[in-house]
């Protein structure tokens, strides 16, 4: 049998649904019934409410020990999809907590029970730093960050990307216990039915009309492929890799553009030069201290907006031959679905 966690995120529902129409028998972690609507809700947007019946939904969480000696039984394979995302300086502690905890508990439990194998979602936050670009050269090499691009420490980094490096090393670390393992490291992972979380709310927050872009980049996936390739690796004898997970590396601009266009969404006409992004998130820091509210724009997301991150997918090209859908027409197939 195979367990997902975040069984009721946007990979870990979509990716039941890809298991389950694969013939798996599925065991599913959720934390409370109100999630499980989200993944009910994916299932009937797809047509496929008669899987969805046939899930073995389990109450539990990642960092209660109890509840996952009861998941963990008759577990032969396991999809680590929890996470926890959020980039408010506040979270800092909740992140560590689950994300790096929660992982280790998950990790000490494919130990104890014997599991065959574990997949766990990282991130293409989680990967290395390209040393800086030397401007004054004559002829400067544009490098990609890959599988092999080393981590360095002393470069700021999110919360979030240190939780999820921290995760990794919990995984390794179960390799090196005997756990057979692999990694994946999406990028931004776009799909539908997840429109007020995550990468979601890029979509709503073109639909309703947005003034300002930026040009800076990073790498995006359809989920459809995220679980694809994830259950391929399953299936395979690859044990001990990790894999980035990006079909392209989109400038902001051109993506906010093609989100509009396939809306039917006013483009955005105005560049938030970097320095109007820095007055941002520290007017955005004054208004959240005096309000006791929540951050909108931290100063991590203030500065990706004009990073121009390059990530290289060769890796999984090469050992499974795979192909990954265009952006642009993912952006298309899943505007027609959507649902402010």
């Amino acid at each position: 049998m195979v367990l997902v966690t975040g069984a009721t995120g946007l990979v870990g529902s979509h990716l039941i649904l890809h298991l389950l129409e694969n013939g798996d028998t599925v065991s599913a972690i959720y934390r409370s019934e109100n999630s499980i609507a989200k993944t009910k809700s994916l299932f009937k947007l797809y047509n496929k409410e008669l899987l969805f019946d046939k899930i073995h939904w389990l109450q539990a969480d990642i960092n209660d020990i109890p509840s996952l000696e009861i998941a963990f039984e008759n577990i032969e394979h396991v999809y680590h999809c929890a996470a926890f995302i959020s980039f408010e300086p506040t979270d800092e502690e909740k992140i560590r907590k689950i994300n790096i905890e929660g992982t280790a508990n998950i990790v000490n439990f494919c130990l104890a029970k014997n599991v065959k194998k574990l997949c766990y979602v990282s991130s293409i936050a989680a990967l290395g730093d390209l040393p800086k670009v030397n401007h004054q050269e004559a002829t400067p090499i544009l490098n990609s960050i890959n599988e092999e691009t080393d981590w360095n420490p002393e470069k700021p980094h999110s919360d979030y990307a240190i939780s999820k490096y921290g995760a990794e090393m919990e995984i390794w670390r179960g390799q090196q216990e005997g756990l057979e393992a692999v990694v994946v490291n999406p990028g931004v992972i776009f799909g539908p039915g997840f429109w007020k979380e995550g990468s979601g709310k890029i979509f709503t927050t073109v639909a309703k009309g947005t003034k300002y872009y930026t040009k800076g980049s990073t790498g995006f996936i359809a989920v459809e492929d995220v679980v694809k390739v994830m259950a391929l690796l399953m299936k395979s004898n690859i044990s001990g890799e990790r894999y980035v997970l990006v079909a392209e590396n989109v400038i902001f601009q051109d993506l906010i553009d093609t989100i509009a266009e396939s809306l039917g969404a006013k483009k955005p006409t105005a560049y938030a030069k970097k320095w109007m992004t820095e007055i941002a998130w520290r007017l955005d820091w004054l208004r959240a201290n005096l309000f006791f509210s929540k951050r909108k724009l931290s100063m991590a997301v203030a500065k990706s907006l004009h990073t121009t991150d390059l990530y290289a997918n060769r890796k999984i090209k090469d050992e499974l031959g795979f192909e990954f859908t265009p952006i642009s027409t993912y952006i298309q197939e899943i505007s027609k679905v959507y649902r402010p």
